[in-house]
């Protein structure tokens, strides 16, 4: 069996038997994995803070041919985030991106951009004073490394230009924004002209310096990237830690 070696981070760790726990985790060179811990929930020795939510390091695993499981050779943790545990805002905004992270990246084909993006998210989430404004901003940006980019410059349908200051409509399912004609014809939101900029710096990876919201603003973020994301996974699989920060 070859071994594969490679930076990661626990996404999801559920128990398995009386004495393993099987973890999902982002890995930077072949997207998401599934391994099987053996020993973890009988042993602290084994794989000690490895199996925690969130705990990131280099991983050893050996590929088993023909298998979606593979078996962890080693864990050693070089971040284990216990800050993301420190209030529920923070852990509920990080367990928001994983669980976005586990339903956009594939196995072998996720690009090393997203792996960033979510390494970066979870260390802002877990120090930014606004952990759900840093959780909206880490989505969007992990979003945008898969290829899932609103069109914010121009209408989604006839490609006319919008200029900055313009509020705008938005369709999630379109794509992105729409002018004023072609919004009449497709069901959409208003779009403040703050909130479309505000995006655009984040999906270039710029922070904005009014990134600091009151409730209804945020509140207001987290309804339309609750929208853009369910439209864009049409699977039909739940996303319940999402829709739990989203929605709360």
């Amino acid at each position: 069996m070859p071994a594969i070696v490679t930076s990661a981070i626990v996404l999801h760790a559920f128990n398995y038997s009386e004495s393993s726990r099987i973890l999902r985790l982002a890995t930077r060179e072949a997207g998401v994995q599934s391994v099987l811990a053996r020993g973890a929930r009988s042993s602290q020795r084994r794989f000690g803070s490895a199996v925690d939510l969130f705990a990131e390091g280099e991983v050893q695993y050996d590929v088993r041919a023909g298998r979606d499981l593979h078996t962890l050779a080693r864990f050693d943790v070089m971040r284990s985030r216990s800050a993301l545990g420190s209030s529920l805002p923070r852990f509920e905004g990080a367990s928001a991106l994983a669980e976005v992270m586990l339903r956009v990246a594939g196995d072998d084909e996720t690009p090393a951009d997203a792996f960033d993006a979510l390494r970066d998210g979870l260390d802002a989430i877990a120090v930014d004073p606004e952990a759900t404004v840093a959780t909206i901003r880490a989505i969007w940006r992990l979003l945008g490394t898969i290829g899932f980019l609103p069109a914010l410059d121009a209408c989604i349908q006839c490609d006319r230009a919008l200029p900055p200051p313009l509020d705008v409509a938005f369709s999630a399912e379109a794509g992105g924004v729409l002018c004023a004609s072609c919004a009449a014809r497709v069901p959409s939101r208003r779009l403040p002209s703050s909130a479309r900029q505000q995006i655009r710096t984040w999906l270039e990876g710029g922070d904005v310096a009014s990134d600091a919201m009151d409730l209804p603003t945020e509140r207001a973020h987290r309804r339309l990237l609750r929208i853009f994301v369910h439209a864009h996974l049409t699977d039909g699989r739940p996303l319940r830690a999402f829709d739990a920060w989203a929605t709360a």
